[in-house]
């Protein structure tokens, strides 16, 4: 039976090594597609000095396949008898070649080091570089070592000192009270807006943030009501702490107002104010912004200056917004149970004692505006965790961090180390050791020795017998 040749390709254009057709099967036995790729690898144009690479590995190859040479005279399959299988493998070496990275298609920039030497190995970083690869890649994203602080230079010393001070205003802002900050603006700016008065309760331990928070919130105030082209309120700031006498802030309240006493007869500054709320002809025309701190000085007997404060809010033209802030948590339910009958009930905002991540958060922001470090991170978390379980006073774990600045620059001045360093964990634990000790410890070390020995001889001889009582002669044999 005669065989079926293949169609004749004279004429056409010859293929490339880049545009393979599909494989066939290897298993299949037609001599037709062994001669097809047997004049394919024929025409590859691959030197006889380059081996032929496999995607095996990446790495150097020890011994490299050998590639037939392109002037071969290739016999038929027939006559060297070729099987189907070795036809299939020697077509899947002709398609790694052509995908392999040696290939035009699939040039790289990055050159094998061993190219022509008869070798393979994988691209080489270029190492010798004066800025290596790794550094062009990630050398924006390492931030830069911040100098080192210098314990021997009054200067940074007193910056460290004055940043931790209470007095100080954080030039970042106040952190950790957003929430509390924003619900005493909503309250101002609704009275602003709608031109009533109102009254406000701030409540908490102290340091807690209520008067620095109330200050931030009048500069917001003002700020807004300048943007809206609205009319900026008066704000007055009152410390009952300063006052001779309870009824003395119904006074500063009508100086502010720019009226005088003398005007209106024999009328007590109260009075006035009543009478200048409760008729349209003389109410004033601003608004007024009144913040009382320190209000547990206001609490008399009878409680009377406190419920004529609030009263002031509730008068038809009235032009007061209250804000009154006081550390005892339990006095609005003192006193609210007799306003809310007087129909004067203030909304109430309580500021909770600060955790440790927020004391942790509030000290890393004081110190942000130097530009070194201060201390250990290990001990500002144990002093925030020592001052949230104690107290949650801000201001006692800013006058420990200060007592370990302290004793940190007393120990540089005892030593003979020029070095520069930071505060420690030790010095923290000192200086925390000195605020929380207890008041009887301190009563007996004020003591003098004598009296110390005979305190110690009574807890030895109570503590090893059952006597309720003894002697002086007792304890001093003892």
């Amino acid at each position: 039976m005669a065989r079926s040749r293949a169609p004749s390709r004279r004429g056409r254009r010859p293929f490339l090594p880049t545009l393979l057709p599909p494989l066939s099967n290897p298993l299949s036995s037609s001599p037709t597609s062994s001669k097809f790729s047997l004049h394919r690898q024929i025409q590859s144009p691959i030197p006889d000095s380059l081996p032929m690479p496999t995607l095996r590995s990446a790495t150097l190859s020890p011994a490299p396949a050998a590639t037939p040479s392109p002037t071969a005279v290739t016999p038929s399959p027939a006559a060297a008898g070729t099987t189907p299988s070795s036809a299939a493998k020697r077509r899947m070496t002709a398609r790694r070649a052509a995908d392999s990275p040696d290939s035009p298609q699939f040039a790289s920039p990055h050159k094998s080091p061993l190219a022509g030497s008869g070798h393979f190995g994988a691209p080489k970083m270029l190492s010798g570089s004066p800025k290596s690869s790794r550094k062009r890649l990630y050398g924006d994203l390492v931030p830069a070592e911040r100098p080192k602080w210098n314990p021997r230079d009054p200067a940074q010393m007193q910056a460290v000192k004055e940043a931790l001070h209470v007095a100080t205003t954080p030039s970042c802002g106040l952190v950790c009270r957003d929430d509390e900050q924003r619900r005493v603006f909503e309250f101002c700016k609704a009275c602003v807006q709608q031109e009533r008065a109102g009254s406000l309760y701030v409540c908490g331990c102290p340091g807690t943030g209520k008067t620095l928070s109330i200050s931030k919130v009048k500069q917001s105030v003002s700020r807004w009501a300048d943007e809206m082209g609205m009319e900026t309120p008066d704000d007055l700031s009152i410390n009952c702490t300063n006052l001779g006498n309870t009824s003395d802030i119904f006074g500063k309240i009508l100086e502010k107002f720019q009226v005088r006493k003398k005007a209106s007869g024999k009328l007590s500054p109260l009075q006035q104010l009543q009478r200048m709320f409760s008729h349209k002809e003389s109410a004033p025309r601003r608004m007024l912004l009144v913040v009382v701190d320190e209000m547990d000085y206001l609490i008399t007997r009878d409680r009377a200056v406190l419920h004529d404060l609030f009263m002031l809010t509730t008068l038809q033209f009235s032009r007061c917004i209250l804000i009154g802030i006081a550390n005892a948590i339990d006095l609005a339910d003192r006193f609210l149970p007799k306003l809310e009958s007087l129909n004067c009930k203030p909304l109430v905002i309580t500021f909770r004692a600060y955790s440790k991540d927020q004391i942790s958060n509030i000290i890393n922001h004081r110190l942000k505006v130097l530009e070194y470090d201060v201390f250990e991170p290990m001990a500002i978390e144990f002093c925030a965790r020592k001052v949230a379980a104690a107290t949650g006073d801000m201001r006692k774990a800013l006058g420990v961090c200060r007592s370990a600045v302290e004793i940190f620059e007393s120990g540089l001045q005892d030593s003979s180390d020029k070095g520069a360093g930071v505060v420690t964990f030790d010095h923290m634990d000192i200086a925390l050791s000195k605020v929380f000790k207890p008041a009887v410890v301190n009563n007996i070390l004020c003591l003098p020795q004598h009296q110390q020995m005979v305190l110690c001889a009574l807890a030895n001889t109570f503590q090893h017998s059952r006597k309720k009582a003894t002697t002086l002669g007792e304890v001093i044999f003892t």
